[in-house]
């Protein structure tokens, strides 16, 4: 009787297994569906452990269960391979370089995280050329006062909705924009900047909208693609990074470094994951930093808690020329 009820609760969950597994591959958009982009590394440990399971109590009654398992692993496996060192890099870490080093630092602040402090304790302390924070609300701007000005070109775009960004730099901006790329109103910062060698360089800072309840990704999938052909054509190396509420192993990941020629510092040196910060397993890649050619890498890191539900992520790079050299 025992064998007979694990036997069921065995068939129920890797019946589970395989509808999330299967549910991305149907191209929908809804957030129910494209959710499950987020745990295939979760998904694949437990169909692992599941198929270990079944092979061990059920023995030869677990050949089918077993199958199933074995390839919703695999594939799930193939999708996130590239995000481990176990495949080739994208991008080499530059430790030489004859250009001048710009550092970046984006964070997701948590609109109703009240501990101002930290943050700016780590803005002081490190002190990046280019600052990008997102959830600023006027709470949030009037805390920053004093450390944004600090900085030479501040936009501001505080908003109540969880999407107010802020922008700061030392860098020479030639534009700095807030614009608009879809129709639910998350602002997306543009900015041509050049650095103290005079090399010129595009900045990207997103933050479209996560699938959940009520956010299907209709408008987050065309934010992140019109983000990727806005520069397309610009001879200018381009920068990207935010929170882009997106895995970097996504289909809609993919398709924004294929219309931007963008690589992924993340390619081949792991995850990194940015958020849940406060959560021990369910942590995922959603802190975005991509480049493209004529950019060089010195470093992409996390930083530490500043009590958002988002780690900080801090690049430093140099601009080597044009995209194409």
């Amino acid at each position: 009787m025992l064998l007979k009820v694990l036997k069921v609760l065995i068939w129920l969950a890797t019946l589970s297994v395989l509808t999330v597994t299967v549910l991305p591959l149907s191209g929908s958009r809804e957030w129910w569906v494209r959710m499950w982009d987020f745990p295939r590394a979760h998904i694949f440990v437990i169909s692992v452990s599941l198929a270990l399971i079944a092979a061990l109590l059920l023995r030869t009654q677990s050949i089918v269960i077993v199958l199933i398992l074995v390839v919703c692993a695999a594939y799930q496996g193939r999708m996130i391979l590239p995000y481990t060192p176990l495949a080739s890099v994208e991008i080499e870490m530059s430790t030489r370089t004859n250009k001048p080093a710009i550092s970046f630092l984006a964070a997701n602040v948590l609109m109703q995280n009240r501990e101002y402090e930290r943050l700016i304790a780590l803005i002081e302390e490190d002190f990046p050329d280019v600052l990008f924070l997102m959830e600023t609300n006027a709470q949030w701007v009037q805390a920053l006062e004093s450390t944004l000005a600090s900085y030479k070109t501040v936009v501001t775009h505080p908003l109540e909705n969880h999407y107010g960004v802020v922008f700061a730099t030392n860098i020479e901006v030639i534009d700095a924009q807030i614009v608009f790329l879809a129709e639910d109103n998350t602002p997306t910062l543009l900015a041509e900047m050049r650095g103290a060698d005079g090399a010129g360089f595009h900045f990207i800072g997103l933050h479209p909208r996560p699938p959940v309840p009520g956010n299907d990704t209709e408008e987050r999938d065309a934010q992140i693609r019109r983000a990727a052909t806005l520069t397309k054509h610009s001879d200018l190396p381009v920068i990207a990074m935010g929170d882009f509420n997106d895995v970097a192993w996504s289909w809609t990941a993919k398709r924004f470094k294929h219309h931007g020629n963008f690589l992924d510092p993340r390619v081949g040196r792991g995850m990194l994951s940015s958020f849940d910060a406060n959560h021990p397993v369910l942590k995922f890649p959603i802190d975005q930093l991509y480049l493209t050619q004529g950019i060089n890498l010195i470093s992409f890191q996390r930083k530490r808690n500043i009590g958002s539900d988002h780690f900080p992520m801090e690049a430093v790079v140099s601009i080597s020329g044009d995209k194409g050299s």
